[in-house]
């Protein structure tokens, strides 16, 4: 197992009670995953491509993942779109270049980018309410939240499978 489970960090305590702590912790624990699937990592193996034609890397996931963290907040409101983190589209995966400072800028990138849009969606505790140009409830935020990052979570664990067979949960 990728975790031992006496030692799992994300199976810590009972499940929160209601929706939006169910949300919120179940975001959190794949947040964890993802971090925990880069772990112990250098530059070159964080950059490693899946198979080509594909530029799907763990490095280009944290970048993408910051810059889809930005784009929600995006839905909150009614102005002017916050400007993209890594310039044209495709660019979060696309300059996941092989080295130090790309890799700490993308960490650095993807904690802001969390905090931010945690912070953001906090001014927001009625689930049903409905937010931005779109009328998106923040209820439908939320999930979608958890699904990007679900799903991310399982390109991550066949990408960390091809850098050093390892697999798990």
């Amino acid at each position: 197992m990728w975790a031992d489970p006496e030692d799992d960090p994300r199976s810590d305590g009972p499940a929160p009670d209601g929706e939006l702590g169910s949300l919120q912790d179940c975001l959190a624990n794949y947040r964890m995953t993802l971090l925990m699937k880069c772990e112990g990592l250098d530059a070159e193996q964080l950059a490693r491509r899946s198979v080509p034609p594909s530029t799907m890397s763990l490095l280009g996931l944290l970048r993408h993942l910051a810059e889809v963290e930005r784009d929600w907040r995006n839905w909150l409101g009614r102005g002017d779109p916050l400007p993209k983190l890594y310039g044209r589209r495709d660019a979060d995966f696309d300059g996941a270049a092989p080295e130090q400072a790309v890799v700490e800028a993308a960490y650095r990138d993807l904690e802001r980018e969390q905090a931010a849009t945690d912070e953001a969606l906090a001014a927001h505790p009625d689930l049903g309410e409905r937010v931005g140009e779109d009328g998106i409830a923040i209820r439908e935020l939320l999930v979608h939240r958890v699904e990007e990052y679900a799903r991310h979570c399982g390109h991550a664990d066949f990408l960390r499978e091809r850098v050093d067979g390892r697999v798990g949960q």
